[in-house]
């Protein structure tokens, strides 16, 4: 029972699981080329002929070493040349997004003579908005740099369904699955998340109204473990166990939370 709870939590805690290392090497020669490839008279435009911009985001992560998390999706509105607002939408809980943790998994056990199965299927979602807002400085024609600061929430959730599937020792929940005719369980847990940050970033443009920027962030996030319920059946009864959530605070400072971004200003 421990090891699957504990297995479920580390899940949940892990939604936000890097992408492999081909796809910010595939990023970085794309940031590259459009560089390269920019205008030589390509300049940051004013807010009164550009009032809005959208940008993706591949968000740095160093949770579990220096690598690249999913992309976000990031709008903001200048109400100025120097003061713009934002919102960033993510698929992740913290900015971050399920990539290489896929939101649905299934899993075929089968009894010794192979004649029999049993499944194990996962279902996961999750989400998080910031809202925020930049100061920008002078800068140069075509780079814009800026400070910012802003808050998130986040929501995430699993659940699993474990059908004519069991601990191979029932006594024993720390020993494999196994193919269990007459068992089941059915089990949810979830998380919520409220952060805040500060950072420092800058637009560069390199067409008209076309830019690339980096964003690095101090950023503190406390997660809220939901209850985990988890649901029981066997040949002999079924049974409810709750096992209680708990609450940490985390702390990513400097360039351990960042971002590459490009966007559009319109």
């Amino acid at each position: 029972m421990r090891l699957f709870l504990k297995q479920l939590r580390k899940r949940l805690r892990t939604f936000g699981q890097t992408i492999k290392q081909t796809t910010m090497k595939k990023l970085m020669i794309f940031v590259g080329a459009l560089t390269l490839t920019g205008s030589l008279f390509a300049q940051k435009p004013a807010s009164d002929d550009a009032k809005y911009s959208l940008e993706g985001l591949a968000n740095l992560n160093t949770t579990d070493g220096m690598s690249f998390a999913a992309p976000s999706l990031r709008f903001r509105y200048f109400v100025n040349d120097n003061i713009a607002a934002r919102v960033q939408f993510g698929f992740g809980g913290d900015g971050s997004s399920i990539v290489s943790t896929p939101s649905k998994e299934s899993y075929t056990y089968a009894n010794a003579t192979g004649d029999k199965t049993g499944t194990v299927d996962i279902a996961r979602s999750a989400f998080d908005v910031q809202l925020g807002a930049e100061y920008h400085l002078a800068g140069t024609d075509k780079m814009s740099p800026y400070f910012t600061g802003h808050i998130g929430f986040g929501k995430g959730s699993e659940e699993q369904t474990w059908t004519d599937v069991f601990y191979s020792n029932p006594a024993d929940p720390t020993s494999a699955l196994g193919y269990a005719e007459g068992f089941s369980v059915s089990a949810a847990g979830g998380y919520s998340t409220f952060s805040w940050g500060l950072g420092a970033g800058f637009d560069y443009y390199v067409a008209d109204n076309l830019y690339l920027g980096l964003e690095l962030n101090l950023t503190s996030t406390a997660v809220t473990n939901d209850d985990v319920v988890k649901n029981v059946t066997t040949p002999a009864g079924s049974s409810t166990i709750t096992t209680l959530g708990n609450q940490k605070t985390y702390t990513n400072i400097g360039a351990a939370h960042g971002s590459v971004r490009i966007g559009w200003r319109f």
